[in-house]
Parts: C-alpha cells; structure tokens; sequence
C-alpha cells in the first residue's frame, strides 16, 4: 500500500516540472549513471548500460533539434548539435577503451548542461534605477 501512495507521489511530481526540470533530471541522472560505471569499471554491464542511456539522451536532443518546431534560436541549435556530435564521438571512445577517465568529459558535460537548465533564464528586464537605458541594436551583451 506505501509503496502505491509512493508511486502515486511520485508521478505528480513528474506531471509538475516543467520541461526544463526534466531536462535538467535527465542530464543528472545520466551524469550519475557514468559516475557509478566509473567506480565499477569491470562490471562491463553497468559501464556500457550507462553510456548507452547517455547516448540514448543525446540522441533525442539531437532528434529534437531537428524538429521544425524547435523554437530555439539557430545559432544555439547549431552550438549544441555541435557538442551533441562530440558527445557521440566521446561515448565510442569510452566504448572501446573502457577507460574510466573517457567518462569524465561526459559527466562533466552533463553536469554543467544540468546546473545551467536549473537556473533561471535571464530575460530582458528593464533597466535598474541605477543603470542607464540603454539605445540601440537590442543585441545580446555579454
């Protein structure tokens, strides 16, 4: 009986985050799959099991890139098509070596990819009392 109310909870709380929340669970839980393959590396099973669940991540990221109704501006698409690509070439990598430390740029990657979906966007706020107005172009400032 416990254990339905847990599951029950359990699937509200899904149904409440938002995408960006998922995402952001997504790259942890895959971040720590790569970590516990890396404490075991013998344990073959493990280490490939968490490699192909990354990989099976990065390719529905690239799946939805592609989508015509991905509203994310080009330039970004294109930079994290890019990383995506190095993902995969990253994860062959760990796949044929078996080496431990192969995983590291993967579980950082991930992590900091999940860090950044857990912050809150900045959006084009008005100027504090402070700080001029600024006039022109309405470019991104660094």
């Amino acid at each position: 009986m416990l254990k339905n109310k847990v599951g029950a909870y359990a699937q509200q709380q899904k149904r409440n985050l938002t995408p960006r929340e998922v995402e952001a669970m997504a790259f942890t839980k895959a971040a720590l799959m790569l970590e516990d393959a890396k404490k075991s590396i013998n344990n073959i099973e493990e280490y490939s099991k968490a490699l192909r669940f990354n990989h099976l991540l990065w390719t529905i990221i690239q799946a939805d890139l592609t989508e015509p109704d991905n509203n994310l501006p080009n330039e970004i698409k294109a930079n994290v098509m890019s990383l995506s690509i190095f993902v995969d070439k990253q994860t062959t990598k760990a796949l044929r070596s078996s080496n431990a430390s192969d995983l590291d740029v993967l579980i950082n990657i991930n992590r900091n990819l999940a860090a950044g979906l857990r912050t809150t966007p900045q959006t084009d706020a008005a100027p504090t009392p402070s700080a001029p107005p600024t006039t022109g172009g309405g470019g991104a400032s660094a």
